[in-house]
């Protein structure tokens, strides 16, 4: 497993050296100061797991970093590592195909538990950012992510998971229709019916929601 860190602050950068390998035996872990050096070390290992990235980079504001990692690595998984945990950031963070949200003030069990369930194909959010959003009371005290739910176990089919990963991922009607190979009101269909089976009034919504329920999600196959 090959992890990418990406912070500007010695001391974050190595915390999480010593905390990562709790994920698996066999963690590498690689790090950067900022986004540039994080992009080339990221072209260089074609073969990364995980992106941490934080926001507040020398010489980037507001998500820009995010935006230059999706746009130079589509397929990346990227998790948020933030000291923001504002409903507003996190929802930015999402709609821009971050597929995780992890405050720094978080414990290291709840970070690893977030991580496991990101690799794993799911979207974790911390839940006191998501808590009004759907009308939740604020949590008593952090929660750890749980096991994830798959797609069947909310009604989606094969062809929906797919969908909604690629939601999640931050693409496009057009981009789903070409990944998929679907027409695009084929697409729209599906995606109402994830809205549905999600609660969900829009796709930040839907990501959000299947953060809450723990959805597993993984990679888009060749279904019909």
């Amino acid at each position: 497993m090959k992890i990418l860190i990406v912070d500007d602050h010695p001391l974050i950068r190595e915390a999480l050296r010593h905390v990562l390998p709790g994920l698996a035996a066999d963690v590498h872990i690689y790090d950067a100061p900022g986004c540039d050096a994080g992009l080339a070390l990221a072209e260089q290992h074609p073969d990364l797991d995980l992106v941490l990235l934080d926001l507040t980079l020398p010489g980037c504001r507001g998500m820009s970093a995010l935006q230059s990692f999706r746009s130079a690595q589509p397929a990346l998984p990227i998790v948020v590592l933030s000291g923001f945990d504002d409903s507003d950031t996190v929802v930015a963070a999402l709609d821009e195909g971050a597929m995780g949200f992890i405050p720094k003030s978080s414990t290291n069990e709840v970070l690893l538990g977030a991580l496991r369930l990101v690799l794993s194909g799911g979207v974790y959010v911390p839940r006191q950012a998501i808590a009004g959003e759907f009308g939740l009371g604020a949590p008593r005290q952090e929660e750890v992510p749980r096991r994830p739910q798959t797609a069947s176990d909310i009604g989606l089919t094969e062809r929906q998971a797919e969908v909604l990963t690629l939601m999640v991922q931050g693409k496009p009607n057009k981009e789903i229709c070409r990944e998929l190979n679907l027409a695009e009101g084929t697409v729209k269909v599906h995606i109402t019916a994830i809205l549905k089976a999600l609660g969900a009034a829009n796709r930040t919504q839907a990501v959000l929601a299947a953060s809450r329920i723990g959805l597993q999600l993984g990679a888009p196959g060749s279904s019909t």
